[in-house]
């Protein structure tokens, strides 16, 4: 069983930044690849950001490219994700999601991730 709870989020201008952190207590967590996710108000949840077990290996949605940067901390149990040159569009509430094992063909899928914490808003005004 892991827990998850993220922090960070806020009020930003657009082309700002924002660094969401999320913590997770439980037994294992550098077994879990972690992942980011959001949604938007009116839209479905869709994926931000993957990152592997041991941290070497990160994936990131085609729109987040270049601008989001996921790491963790296994020491720690904490996931990031470091949001640079924020857009309107970003706005949205980010979910974290862990998804036991290294099924990293994986990475994107919402199914298989397991746990998932409360959210936390990010809103990214013009």
């Amino acid at each position: 069983q892991v827990q998850l709870v993220e922090s960070g989020g806020g009020l930003v201008q657009a082309g700002g930044s924002l660094r969401l952190s999320c913590a997770a207590s439980g037994r294992a967590f550098s077994s879990y690849i972690m992942g980011w996710f959001r949604q938007a108000p009116g839209k479905e949840r869709e994926f931000v950001a993957a990152i592997r077990w041991n941290g070497f290996h990160t994936y990131y949605a085609d729109s987040n490219k270049g601008r989001f940067t996921i790491s963790r901390d296994n020491a720690k149990n904490t996931v990031y994700l470091q949001m640079d040159s924020l857009k309107p569009e970003d706005t949205a509430v980010y979910y974290c999601a862990a998804q036991y094992g290294d099924n990293w063909f994986l990475r994107a899928s919402q199914n298989a991730y397991v746990y998932w914490g409360q959210g936390t808003q990010v809103t990214v005004s013009s």
